[in-house]
């Protein structure tokens, strides 16, 4: 079984996993699976109540979690219109987002990645990922897979080995209703 299936499989399983994104590795699991979720938050050392970011293949993959009719066309244009890429924006969340993912609010935040081997993921998978830096608390996020085996090696049962989209930042982020900037990218 090669890197990428032993990979789809952990997650399928419930377990999460480590994966370059556009700008750092980042740890995801199915955002479907509280116990994943449960695991994540473990992992990571980080609280519920901050909630966690959706990574998709296409804004297809995201419909489920969003609720489009909070916002106007031309404030879903906007968005649109800088995916796929390293802009996450925050929506209202659908009736279907549990706490384990939005954290304390009624909204979620969502990016339609370009990365190459985070969308083959997605579409294998069927559905968005999680995704949150690898990294545990306080430490700097990890830009290799060799980085990802030293912080988090021992506590990952797969990691999708390949290599970042060469920014040197997490993506920004930017809420849907204001387009303010929330977090440089």
């Amino acid at each position: 079984m090669d890197n990428f299936q032993h990979t789809l499989q952990a997650l399928q399983q419930g377990e999460v996993i480590a994966y370059p994104t556009e700008g750092v590795f980042g740890v995801g699991c199915d955002p479907d699976n509280p116990q994943a979720i449960q695991k994540l938050l473990e992992l990571k050392q980080r609280p519920m109540e901050k909630g966690l970011i959706l990574i998709a293949a296409s804004y297809e993959q995201l419909l489920p979690y969003i609720d489009e009719s909070q916002l106007t066309p031309e404030q879903l244009a906007t968005v649109k219109s800088t995916w796929p890429g390293p802009v996450t924006w925050i929506m209202p969340a659908s009736a279907q987002v549990t706490d384990w993912v939005s954290g304390q609010f009624d909204s979620i935040a969502v990016r339609v990645t370009d990365h190459p081997l985070v969308q083959k993921m997605c579409n294998a998978l069927g559905k968005p990922l999680t995704s949150t830096s690898a990294n545990l608390s306080g430490e700097p996020p990890c830009m290799t897979t060799e980085e990802v085996k030293q912080q988090l090696g021992h506590k990952l049962v797969a990691i999708l080995e390949g290599e970042t989209g060469g920014r040197d930042k997490p993506s920004e982020i930017r809420d849907a209703k204001t387009s303010q900037i929330l977090r440089q990218g």
